[in-house]
This record gives C-alpha cells, structure tokens and sequence, in this order.
C-alpha cells in the first residue's frame, strides 16, 4: 500500500528495549524529520530510557511506558486518540506489536518475520532485501523500513543525540569537585561493564589502559551502573593511577559527560553507542556480539578491536564453546592502546 506522505501529518515510532537499540534509532528520525518538516513525529519508548532523546529536535514528542500493565493500556489509549497516519515499528516484538496495533493507524509498517504480522499493512522481507546487500548495520535495519515506505534513506543519517544544558552543567561541577579535578576535555571516557561477560574485557586490563593514558598526560574517568559498580571498585583497585568513577549518572549526564571526552574506550554496550552520537571517536572491544550489526554509528573517527573466532557471533548468554569468553579475553591490552594512540592523533 502506497503511503502519500504529502498528506501524512502524524507519524509514530516505536522502538522499545535498551539505550543501543534507541540511540541506533536517531537516524531514522532524522530522515523522517528532514522529509516530513510539518508533521508531528512522535517516539515510544520505554521509561527508563526515555532521557535520551528529551529535547532532540527530530521529534516533537518523546512518549515514555513502564511495564505495568494498567500503564501499557493508558499508554495505547493515549496513541489511540491521537490517530497517528503512520506507524512504524522498529522493535517488532509482541509488545511493540500491540501498541502498533493500537494506534488503528491506517499505515502500519514493520518486517514480515515480525510476530503477529498480519498486524500490519506494509511488511519488508528483510533489510538485505532492500539494501541488496548483507551484512546491514542495525542503522541500516531500521531505516531500511523508511525506505521501503518512501522515505529517502540513501545517505544513511549518522546517530545523534541531544547535550541537555543542565546535564553539562552537572557533569562540569562532578568533575571539577572530584578528586581529581579533571580538566575539560582532558579525559578518556571508559565504560569497563556490560550485560553479559563474553562481552565484557577484564577490568584489569582496562587498569593497564589507565596507566597508559596516564603516561600521554590524560585522566581515565570510568562509567557504571550502580549495579555494576563492582567493575568500577575492580578497575580502581588494579590500577596503579588515580581513576574518577561515577555510578549514578542519569542518561543525560552520560551524554554530556561522553561529549567532553577526548575518545571513549569500552565495551559493545550503550555507551558506546551514545559517545558515537555525539562525535566523540570510539573504540569499542567487541567479544561475542555481532561486529558489522553494532559497530559504531556515527561521523566521528571509530575503530573495533576483537580476536576472530569461528564461533562469533553468538548469543552471548555463555560460552557454549570453550567454557570461558576466549573471544574477549584473547583481546591483548597491546592492540587495544594501539587502536587508541591510532584514535588520539587523528
């Protein structure tokens, strides 16, 4: 079914799950708002990462859903009686499913291996099919669907995000209070946790990269959640110069706090993704996950550093191979500050 954008006057998109999956979708909402400057283009997505995307200016509004039940129906009511023209699903899930389902949108766009397909009224086979290549970037996934609906894609949009002011403001006094009192922009941003341990590279040899840039006259600042915060206690106590570590930094102040690095190091996680979106050069270390599926997005400088194994990619849950994460314990501390002298001279 054709969609006559010309009439379209409010979009939704929907991309639910973690902070990757929602920085990875910028660039389709760029592309949106450049082809459609007069109509309203709203985002669901999930409440815990909402903060992200507070004032990007590609979206007139952010909608955010907890989990509960009683809130997913307020929330499909809410989409319901803004009889949005267009949706289009970027998860596919049956979650995001029924708020597609919802809307009663006349168009509602998604891929044909989407549960509960019939759903839909415009379905694409798949994001090689319509780029006519493989492997495509999970970018390129998503906008992939835009295309397949008239949307101009081609120049693949970089990710971006927005720097809230008050985040700035925040991150400048944590790291003038710290102990340390880090200079602006004389820092490296670490990010030495992450959701599964084939992904996840020793802290200790995160402590021999903060001796390292120690030596090239830079600070080695450290990200956590606080329930990672073992990782960060871990760093500190291996290395042998001072690390600033913070475990209770809101989403926006991680944005702000990317912003002002020099470079970021870490791992295949959402950081990684949110220092691409706002043109800091990356180096991620990737273990398990799929390199060509999330590599860094962005117009800044970037590079992956990883070991090859035949197994790769894999789930990522455990080593259903070796017994132990090899893929990222082979990664030597040698390559990866290789990679970052490479990253700090370009």
């Amino acid at each position: 079914m054709n969609i006559d954008w010309e009439k379209v006057e409010r979009v939704l998109v929907i991309r639910l799950r973690s902070i990757g999956d929602t920085v990875l979708a910028t660039p389709s909402l760029v592309a949106l708002r450049r082809q459609l400057p007069e109509a309203q283009i709203d985002i669901l997505l999930e409440d815990w990462v909402a903060p992200l995307l507070e004032g990007f200016d590609s979206v007139d509004s952010v909608i955010s859903v907890g989990r509960s039940g009683l809130e997913r129906m307020r929330t499909a009511r809410r989409l319901r009686r803004t009889k949005y023209d267009v949706v289009i699903n970027l998860h596919g899930g049956t979650t995001s499913t029924f708020f597609t389902r919802a809307t009663g949108a006349r168009h509602r766009v998604g891929y044909a291996n989407y549960q509960y397909a019939n759903f839909y009224t415009d379905l694409l086979s798949s994001s090689a099919d319509f780029w006519g290549r493989t492997p495509t970037h999970s970018a390129e996934q998503q906008l992939a669907l835009l295309g397949f609906v008239g949307i101009e894609v081609e120049d693949r949009p970089p990710s971006r995000l927005p720097i809230a002011a008050e985040a700035l403001r925040s991150i400048e006094q944590r790291l003038a209070d710290s102990a340390f009192r880090i200079p602006h922009s004389e820092f490296v941003l670490l990010h030495p946790s992450t959701a599964f341990v084939t992904k996840q590279w020793p802290a200790e040899n995160f402590a021999r990269l903060a001796e390292h840039l120690a030596e090239r006259g830079l600070a080695a600042v450290a990200v956590a959640s606080k329930s990672e915060s073992g990782v960060l206690d871990e760093l500190v106590a291996r290395s042998n110069v001072p690390v600033t570590t913070f475990d209770d930094l809101s989403l926006p102040e991680i944005t702000a706090l990317a912003s002002r690095a020099k470079i970021f190091v870490g791992n295949d996680s959402g950081i990684a993704h949110i220092s691409a979106a706002v043109g800091t050069p990356t180096l991620v270390i990737f273990g398990s996950s799929n390199r060509d599926h999330w590599r860094p997005w962005g117009d800044s400088p970037s590079e992956t550093v990883f070991e090859e194994f035949d197994c790769q990619p894999c789930p990522g849950y455990r080593c259903e191979v070796f017994g132990e994460p090899r893929c990222i314990l082979s990664v030597n501390v040698t390559s990866v500050i290789s990679r970052v002298d490479r990253l700090l001279t370009s």
